[in-house]
């Protein structure tokens, strides 16, 4: 089957937002001035907004599943932003809903960390809501934005990337070479699952060496393309492959079943996407992949959605909340093949789980709760 089929059998693709305008913005933050709310919405007068990077990786499309099911829930319509890996389409398209009368609540997963800025000024100056998830710049900081920007919300990348590290590297016993994909490059959710790597490596496994770093920019396509690349150039001096995402393992597991090479190494990543698992249970290429993180999509897209909307009806007052509920990070767990059965429940009832998170609240809902502030701060030599 081929890469793109397979894409599409694990992706649900919602609707996409109307034609785009842009119009001029002031470019910094502040707390001073600007449309920031001090009123409570009406329930009636909102629309929810759903940005994500775009529709073929499966992570997305469960952030688009999450923000359909809670405005079901709330019986509020969504807008979906498809950015189609671009920042200008993004704020463009986001810009255009601001435009459009309704009170915007919004939750964005940013193409890059440096669109977060503008984005907040466009939703603050509309009297909107807006959580950001993964990537923003490490200034922006929402108390000093005010209550418009609701949170910044994320897992720990180096968590993440630590943990996957030390799977892949007792599975290929300690030594040997592996290579590396990371995402965006502008980007703080790959930069820190790096850093988790790379500080994984220096501090617990020295004979595993990193032979090459190929950013693949959250791409099926483009990570097929580099990991053949990579093992034209580094053949079976390859142990393992360490991705970012899911959707650039997808590709690289490809690439290298092409080469006649997928039995022979061992690959780790992050998100547990349906075609993981199912490669998982299927014990694909002589049990290829050891180690993944456990978090999902629509718990992310569904608490940021949440947490920005009970600000906009006045449920709550971000001015009051402690610094870890607007600069958040939440639980991300360790998973092998053999505790894959016990994540997956989670994904059984989607809707459920969004009634938890409705009665519980962004903070407390199993099993992504609140567990720390941020920011996330990676040490310079793991740049």
């Amino acid at each position: 089957m081929s890469l793109r089929k397979t894409f599409a059998r694990a992706t649900r693709v919602a609707g996409i937002a109307a034609a785009v305008s842009l119009f001029a913005l002031a470019g910094c933050t502040s707390t001073a001035g600007g449309a920031s709310s001090s009123q409570p919405l009406k329930k009636e007068d909102l629309v929810f907004v759903c940005s994500v990077i775009n529709t073929t990786n499966p992570y997305f499309a469960a952030n688009i599943e999450g923000c359909q099911s809670l405005g079901k829930k709330l019986g509020i319509p969504v807008e979906v932003v498809d950015s189609n890996g671009s920042s200008q389409t993004e704020i463009s398209k986001i810009q255009a809903i601001l435009a459009g009368g309704k009170k915007a609540v919004v939750f964005v997963n940013t193409v890059a960390s440096s669109d977060a800025p503008t984005i907040v000024n466009a939703v603050k100056a509309a009297g909107g809501f807006v959580t950001i998830w993964w990537n923003k710049p490490d200034n922006l900081d929402p108390a000093e934005v005010g209550n418009n920007f609701v949170a910044f919300q994320k897992h720990s990348g180096i968590d993440s990337g630590k943990c996957t590290t030390e799977a892949l590297s007792k599975a290929i016993g300690e030594k040997g070479g592996i290579i590396a994909l990371p995402g965006v490059q502008d980007s703080t959710t790959s930069a820190t699952r790096v850093a988790g790597l790379k500080e994984a490596l220096a501090t617990e496994f020295p004979n595993v060496e990193l032979l090459d770093v190929r950013p693949s920019n959250w791409d099926p396509q483009l990570a097929y393309k580099n990991a053949k690349d990579l093992i034209a150039k580094y053949g079976d001096q390859i142990k393992g492959v360490w991705t970012a995402d899911d959707g650039m393992q997808i590709g690289a597991m490809q690439a290298f079943s092409e080469a006649g090479l997928l039995d022979k190494v061992k690959f780790v990543s992050d998100g547990l996407y349906p075609p993981t698992i199912e490669s998982m249970k299927k014990h694909e290429g002589n049990d290829a992949i050891v180690g993944e993180t456990f978090h999902r999509g629509y718990m992310a897209s569904a608490i940021g959605l949440y947490t920005a909307y009970l600000a906009a009806i006045g449920e709550i007052d971000p001015s009051t909340l402690p610094h870890e509920k607007r600069d958040s990070m939440f639980k991300i767990s360790c998973v092998t093949p053999d505790n894959l059965d016990e994540f997956l429940k989670w994904d059984n009832d989607v809707d459920g789980w969004v009634d938890q998170l409705i009665e519980k609240g962004p903070w407390d809902t199993e099993p992504v709760p609140l567990v720390a502030g941020g920011p996330e701060v990676i040490k310079p030599e793991y740049k």
